[in-house]
């Protein structure tokens, strides 16, 4: 996995906070890093660095819910949301309000990882997203490692290993024709070719 994966793990995007360094000298490390282990729940920032309209926030783990509930507060928690519809509120840290967001919950296992997955849209600053990001591991996630959530979809049988690579081929495409074939790659056409051919090869044995 970290041969065809971690070399190309830039998946979707997700990226450690810009603000990463200042939250280390700014915060306690206990309080934002820790070894990363399967049953985590992980936090990132799908979206690319600099200024625009909207950044997305990304939570996936068996507590991604429960930390997604002890920061936002809206007409109705994350807990009693139903998958896949969104919730107007606001992320707020104690009695602060870091910003108004739009808040939906994907249900375990539908969703990118196969696990519970809550997908924060804030503003688009650098460092308001960077907080955004910064309350989800001061509320009990980690930090996710680049391409963290792709690997997790692999592993959970999500997607098979070429359809997570295309991910990345996808998201670098510079041409019709790549754009085409990095789609392709991520329906899942040549990984159903692959199948055949290793059935075919086996029914030789």
């Amino acid at each position: 996995i970290d041969n065809a994966l971690g070399m190309r793990r830039r998946d979707s995007g997700e990226r450690q906070s810009p603000a990463a360094v200042t939250l280390e000298e700014e915060a306690d490390d206990s309080r934002i890093e820790c070894a990363p282990t399967a049953g985590d729940t992980i936090a990132a920032i799908s979206t690319p660095l600099g200024e625009g309209a909207i950044a997305l926030v990304r939570l996936s783990g068996p507590d991604a819910i429960a930390v997604a509930t002890k920061i936002f507060r809206g007409t109705k928690s994350p807990d009693e949301l139903a998958s896949h519809f969104q919730q107007f509120g606001e992320i707020v840290d104690g009695d602060r309000i870091l910003d108004q967001v739009m808040l939906s919950v994907h249900h375990a296992p539908r969703s990118y990882t196969g696990e519970d997955v809550v997908e924060i849209s804030c503003h688009g600053g650098v460092l308001v997203s960077a907080r955004v990001w910064e309350a989800c591991l001061h509320a009990g996630a980690r930090a996710a490692r680049p391409g963290e959530f792709t690997e997790r979809a692999f592993l959970r049988g999500k997607l098979d290993l070429t359809q997570a690579e295309a991910v990345i081929d996808l998201i670098r495409a510079q041409t019709d024709l790549a754009l085409r074939s990095a789609n392709e790659q991520l329906a899942g056409r040549l990984g159903e070719r692959i199948s055949q051919l290793r059935d075919d090869l086996i029914s030789l044995l």
